[in-house]
C-alpha cells in the first residue's frame, strides 16, 4: 500500500487531477519499489479504493472496481484511479526530510521506509495480516472518535483509558470532543455488549459480536417482511443470501416464504426476506442470528511494528507512538525549513553585498 501511494505521489494523482489508468500506475509500483510480481499490486490497489472495506478509503477509483455482492473487479487495463484527500494527508511534507528514505530494490531511487502520516491511517483503516507465526486484525475506527482522542492525548499525555472512551463536554453539556466508542465498521452493523472493546482497548486483544441491522416492514398482503439494511464486516453479502436460502432449504428456519437482494444504487445492503402468513418477526430475526452469517465474531488482535519489533498494543498505546510519530515528523521539518531558510539567507546577503559595490 505505501509503495503504490508513493508512485501515485511521484506521478501526482491528487484530488484535483485527471484519474490515471491503474496499469500504468500498477507498472510504475513494480518498475520503480515493489519488484514481487504484478498480480499482487492491482487487487491491493482495489482493496484501498472499496468503501465496504475501507472507513476511509484511499483511492479515488473510476471504473468497475468490485462490488459488497463480491463481484469481482475489471482488469487493470479497464479502470483508473487517483489519491483521495486521506492519502494526500498521509504523503503530507514528504519531500521535506521528515521520515528516512532507502535505496529501492535496484539502487536507483529512494523510497521511504515509513510515512509522514499526517492521517492516522492504522487507527482509522485498520489493517487485516499474516506473518510467519503472527496475525494482526486492526478493525476500522471513526474519524472523528480517533481524532479527537488524539487531540486530547496531545492535551494530557497521562489522560485515562475510560476518559478518552466518554464524551468530553462543556459547561452547557454540549459535546466538545466525542469519546472512542469503539470499532466503527464501513458496512455498519451493531456490536453487541462492550466487554470485547474494552478489553482490546486495554490489552490489545478482544473479540466482539457484530450482528447486522434489520427492520420490519409490514407488506400490501397483510404479511411481513425483514429487510436487512447493514451486514456485518468483511462478509461477501451474496454468500449471506445464500446462506439465508439453504437455511430455508434445511428447514431449520420455516416462516420464510422469499429472499431477494435489492442492494443497488439507492441502497448499499439491502437483502428483503418475505415471512410467511401469521409468522412472528421477532423469532425469524433470532432464527437468522443463530443459522446465517448475519451474526458473526470478530476478533481484534492490534500488533503493529514499533521500530520493527512487532508489539500487542492497546489504544492508549496506538496513540501514544502516532503522535510521538507526528512530533519527530514536525521536528525534522521545521529542522528541514530552517536549513533552506539559512541557504537562501546566505545567497541574499552576499546579493546585498554585490548591489551594494
Amino acid at each position: 500500500q505505501r509503495r503504490i501511494l508513493v508512485a501515485m505521489n511521484d506521478l501526482n494523482l491528487r484530488p484535483g487531477k485527471k484519474h490515471l489508468k491503474c496499469a500504468k500506475i500498477c507498472g510504475d509500483t513494480s518498475g520503480n519499489y515493489h519488484p514481487h510480481g504484478e498480480s499482487v499490486i492491482s487487487p491491493t490497489m482495489v482493496g484501498m479504493a472499496q468503501k465496504w472495506k475501507m472507513r476511509v478509503p484511499l483511492v479515488d477509483p473510476q471504473g468497475n472496481f468490485g462490488s459488497i455482492d463480491g463481484d469481482p473487479p475489471a482488469a487493470m487495463r479497464y479502470t483508473e484511479a487517483r489519491m483521495h484527500h486521506a492519502a494526500v494527508d498521509l504523503l503530507a511534507d514528504i519531500k521535506l526530510d521528515t521520515v528516512d528514505f532507502q535505496a529501492n530494490y535496484d539502487d536507483r531511487l529512494q523510497e521511504p521506509t515509513v510515512l509522514p502520516g499526517k492521517f492516522p491511517n492504522l487507527l482509522i483503516n485498520g489493517g487485516m495480516g499474516i506473518a510467519v507465526g503472527m496475525a494482526t486484525s486492526l478493525p476500522p475506527h471513526n474519524p472523528t472518535e480517533i481524532l479527537d482522542a488524539i487531540v486530547r492525548f496531545v492535551h494530557n499525555p497521562s489522560v485515562s483509558l475510560l476518559e478518552l472512551m466518554t464524551d468530553e463536554k462543556d459547561d452547557d453539556g454540549v459535546v466538545v470532543r466525542r469519546g472512542v466508542q469503539g470499532p466503527d465498521f464501513p458496512t455498519g452493523g451493531i456490536i453487541q455488549g462492550r466487554r470485547g472493546i474494552l478489553d482490546a482497548y486495554e490489552t490489545g486483544r478482544g473479540r466482539v459480536t457484530v450482528r447486522g441491522r434489520c427492520h420490519v416492514e409490514p407488506m400490501p398482503n397483510g404479511r411481513e417482511q425483514i429487510v436487512i439494511d447493514e451486514i456485518p464486516y468483511s462478509l461477501v453479502q451474496e454468500t449471506l443470501v445464500t446462506k439465508i436460502v439453504e437455511s430455508v432449504k434445511d428447514e431449520r428456519i420455516k416462516d420464510i416464504s422469499d429472499v431477494r437482494n435489492e442492494s443497488g444504487r439507492n441502497a448499499q445492503s439491502r437483502v428483503v426476506i418475505e415471512l410467511k402468513k401469521g409468522a412472528d418477526s421477532a423469532v425469524v430475526e433470532n432464527q437468522l442470528y443463530q443459522h446465517t452469517p448475519l451474526q458473526q465474531t470478530f476478533s481484534i488482535i492490534n500488533i503493529a511494528l514499533v521500530n520493527r519489533q512487532p508489539r500487542t498494543m492497546g489504544l492508549l498505546d496506538l496513540i501514544g507512538h502516532y503522535v510521538a510519530h507526528r512530533g519527530d515528523v514536525i521536528r525534522r521539518r521545521t529542522r528541514h525549513l530552517l536549513r533552506e531558510a539559512k541557504k537562501k539567507a546566505h545567497l541574499l546577503e552576499g546579493m546585498i553585498y554585490a548591489v551594494a559595490d
